[in-house]
């Protein structure tokens, strides 16, 4: 009588082989409990004075770094040539016409600041977030950085960062067009953090 190749077969032998390892468990769990350590918590504001409710004894910190989130976002933020392309995609009234030394155009406001370690002053950390109110956009009433990431929902103001969250954005050099925002949100959530792409650099 021929016998079946699975009465051949070990079965006690491959539930040793394929058994996890100690080791490789521990290590996992390590290198999982480092990327969580790696965080740091980061609250959004509004502006100043709402930086300067939650940290009364810190409001020139608050200020200051309002006032570098705003040069920031100028200096990162989506830039279009026409205003209607602008507020096509955050909003009516939600744009501004600036003429400076990289030229004229229109661009969102900053609709909010996000900022970490406040409790030390020379160390503090902030990044500049903007947000669509157009009725139109699927990223309506979301926190977006100046190069497409989206934090989710403006209710939210408490976050647990990585480090990255507050690396300088490349500067925009050159307008984009309307709906280029929304493009750059869409592909920034398919190349997560690992992306490559300057934003709106040249």
């Amino acid at each position: 009588m021929t016998r079946k190749r699975s009465a051949h077969i070990n079965l006690n032998r491959m539930r040793k082989h394929f058994s996890p390892k100690p080791l490789a468990i521990g290590v996992a769990s390590v290198f999982l409990a480092a990327c969580s350590s790696d965080r740091q918590d980061a609250v959004v504001y509004n502006n100043a004075d709402d930086c300067a409710q939650d940290n009364p004894e810190q409001r020139q910190a608050c200020e200051t770094a309002y006032q570098q989130a705003l040069a920031e976002a100028e200096r990162t933020g989506p830039k279009y040539s026409t205003q209607s392309d602008c507020e096509s995609e955050f909003g009516s009234n939600q744009c501004r016409y600036v003429n400076n030394s990289s030229g004229s155009f229109f661009m969102p406001f900053m609709a909010g600041y996000m900022v970490s370690n406040l409790l030390s002053p020379n160390r503090y950390m902030y990044q500049p977030l903007f947000s669509s109110y157009s009725p139109y956009s699927p990223y309506r009433y979301r926190w977006m950085t100046a190069d497409g990431l989206d934090y989710g929902d403006i209710r939210k103001r408490k976050y647990r960062v990585p480090p990255d969250a507050f690396k300088a954005k490349p500067s925009a050099t050159r307008t984009i067009k309307r709906g280029g925002f929304g493009s750059s949100v869409r592909a920034k959530s398919s190349w997560g953090s690992k992306s490559g792409k300057s934003g709106w650099g040249g």
